[in-house]
């Protein structure tokens, strides 16, 4: 071996060779073992046994130390979190993460007081981690994308959404998924990390929505006495808002119909009761006023030849 290390740089095979020679054996420590008598081997041990008695004792005081100093730093965080009114979500992950990194320098402190090479627990901890890292390439990127939502907040617990091909109310911001409960309360469970690289549409951000209705009236139907109606229908809901304005067009010339275009504000909550009641107003009363819902048609024309 130090042939093939002198053969490639002659320093450093010079050295480990010195360095392998002065290396004690297990039979170079025999040997002086059976040199030495009874109390010279007893005060040696004495001696390393009272060492490592004292390097414990330090490192259970740097132990208790440093746990009431962990403590008291995740105190006067979490009192500062609490007090700029930090979404409690953020709240929980940012004092684990604090306490957990934390802890882990306080063991490697403990660890080199007891005399043990901490760089070999560092290097040992970092191979550990890109291990687990590829090992669990996709839950870091489902963590990654819980800090996201945690710090930008494209959506909070609460706001109805849709995103990764379902619509849903949050019901849970995790911190590797986000859980969302339906229309018909099914428990939908979306993994953070797509929610991060998705569209995601919030329709709650605004706190105001939109309400979109197009009706058909028939061809020969008054279109000036469908709008005064449609306007009474608007006015008479008190859920809609008037700024801003509603709007009531002409949207086209159908093959059976004529289409009129309803758009009105209202307040999120209030969507989609607003839509149906308007649906349900609309078919029940329009014939009153002398307005039909056209079928499809198709003209056939017969001719001789």
């Amino acid at each position: 071996m130090s042939k093939l290390l002198l053969g490639i740089n002659p320093d450093v095979s010079k050295e480990v060779t010195d360095s392998i020679a002065t290396t004690p054996t297990l039979q170079d420590a025999a040997e002086n073992l059976s040199k030495m008598d009874f109390n010279e081997i007893w005060s040696q041990l004495l001696s390393s046994g009272i060492d490592l008695g004292l390097k414990i004792i330090v490192a259970l005081l740097v132990y208790w130390v440093g746990k009431f100093l962990v403590d008291l730093l995740y105190k006067v965080v979490k009192n500062t979190l609490e007090r700029r009114h930090v979404d409690a979500s953020i709240n929980s992950f940012l004092l684990s993460l604090i306490r957990m990194v934390m802890m882990f320098v306080l063991i490697i402190t403990i660890i080199g007081v007891l005399g043990i090479n901490t760089s070999s627990f560092v290097a040992l901890f970092a191979s550990a981690g890109v291990a687990i890292g590829m090992a669990l390439s996709g839950t870091l990127q489902n963590f990654a994308g819980g800090v996201m939502i945690l710090l930008f907040k494209p959506y909070k617990v609460g706001d109805w959404i849709e995103a990764a091909g379902v619509s849903g109310g949050v019901k849970e911001i995790q911190i590797f998924n986000t859980i969302l409960t339906t229309a018909d309360n099914k428990m939908i469970i979306i993994p953070n990390g797509k929610l991060s690289n998705d569209t995601v549409i919030n329709y709650s951000k605004a706190g105001t929505r939109r309400v979109d209705w197009s009706f058909g009236i028939s061809y020969g139907d008054d279109y000036d006495k469908a709008k005064a109606v449609l306007t009474q229908f608007i006015n008479d809901d008190k859920r809609i808002l008037k700024d801003p304005a509603p709007a009531i067009v002409l949207d086209k010339l159908a093959d059976s119909s004529i289409q009129i275009v309803v758009r009105a504000w209202v307040d999120g909550g209030d969507y989609w009761s607003v839509l149906y009641d308007m649906n349900e107003r609309v078919y029940k009363e329009f014939g009153k006023h002398g307005l039909s819902f056209p079928f499809p048609q198709m003209d056939v024309h017969i001719t001789k030849e």
